[in-house]
């Protein structure tokens, strides 16, 4: 018996191990990328969605109008006061505008830098 290959289930010493480790590292990259963007778009549509509610004057007692400002409030809470304007409306789209933008920027800057790896 002069057979040396090894027993059915093992691995060879001159076969590459399976799927090339450069583009499983690609993939997992790309799948990365895509949460990030997905986080920073979810993020940016809350803030924007809380602008547009507050500017068509939405019930605030209405849980999912309770639910969206909770929710911006949270996600803004570093951008809060930055604009001090007597027209409130301009106040919120500012205050809550920026972080969406910021949000948005970082958020695909991260994702676009990803994919380039």
């Amino acid at each position: 018996m002069s057979n040396i290959d090894p027993g059915p289930g093992y691995q060879t010493y001159n076969q590459p191990s399976g799927p090339d480790r450069s583009a499983r590292n690609q993939a997992a990259a790309r799948r990365t990328a895509l949460t990030v963007c997905t986080i920073a778009d979810i993020a940016a549509g809350l803030l924007g969605l809380w602008i547009l509610l507050f500017l068509l004057d939405a019930n605030e007692a209405n849980v999912f109008v309770g639910f969206v400002r909770g929710t911006a409030d949270w996600l803004a809470w570093w951008s809060q006061d930055i604009f001090t304007m007597d027209t409130e409306g301009l106040r919120v789209v500012l205050n809550y505008g920026l972080p969406a933008v910021m949000y948005l920027l970082i958020g695909h800057g991260i994702a676009a830098r990803l994919n380039r790896a």
